[in-house]
């Protein structure tokens, strides 16, 4: 069943999941704790994306709310994330293997595949009634040194976890920007034979 909050402002063209539809990335969070069996479902489900060759490029450095790596994550972020992610209940750091375990040659799909692990771990948390939110806006540079990223390892994204709070918690600004995204029409997206060519819908 679609929410009807995200009922608001999305509609699809054609009929797909529910799950698909309901997942958006909310900004305001409760300030609790995960259960590690609750967090680790999440993870679970990243790990059985698809990758070339399985290769599983994806890892995932986590730290819980209250816990001693907590500040370490937190202080990776910019101001402007800072100011909500707070409430978060865990924070990740997403990492991509640059080469291949088995022969060492360059993985040219890592970052296809983490995001598809990521994905998995987004909808995995829509269906326990939990909220994700991915970023850009951290320190890669400092993350990769203060966490003791290896050099055949990329520093992706962060991603924020947790339940979703009132968004009357939030600034006056972010609570404008608190509402599911819409997308843009399939007639902008999908090309038919070459690049330019429009896909007829049916």
């Amino acid at each position: 069943m679609i929410d009807p909050n995200v009922q608001k402002t999305r509609s699809t063209t054609f009929e797909i999941n529910d799950l698909i539809v309901n997942r958006w990335s909310p900004r305001s969070f409760l300030p609790e704790e995960l259960s590690d069996e609750t967090l680790f479902s999440l993870f679970e489900a990243a790990r059985w994306a698809p990758s070339s060759s399985n290769g599983q490029p994806w890892r995932f450095i986590f730290a819980k709310r209250n816990s001693q790596h907590w500040n370490g994550l937190f202080n990776l972020l910019v101001d402007f994330n800072k100011q909500w992610c707070v409430n978060a209940s865990a924070l990740v750091v997403v990492l991509a293997k640059k080469t291949f375990e088995h022969n060492g040659q360059p993985i040219s799909t890592r970052q296809f595949d983490t995001g598809a692990a990521w994905e998995n771990l987004a909808l995995q948390a829509v269906s326990e009634g939990l909220i994700t939110h991915g970023m850009a806006g951290f320190d890669y540079e400092k993350a990769r040194k203060d966490l003791a990223v290896p050099d055949d390892y990329e520093v992706v994204a962060m991603i924020a976890i947790g339940k979703v709070g009132p968004k009357e918690k939030l600034s006056p600004e972010l609570q404008t920007r608190e509402v599911p995204s819409t997308r843009k029409p399939l007639s902008e997206l999908v090309m038919e034979g070459k690049f330019g060519n429009k896909a007829q819908l049916p």
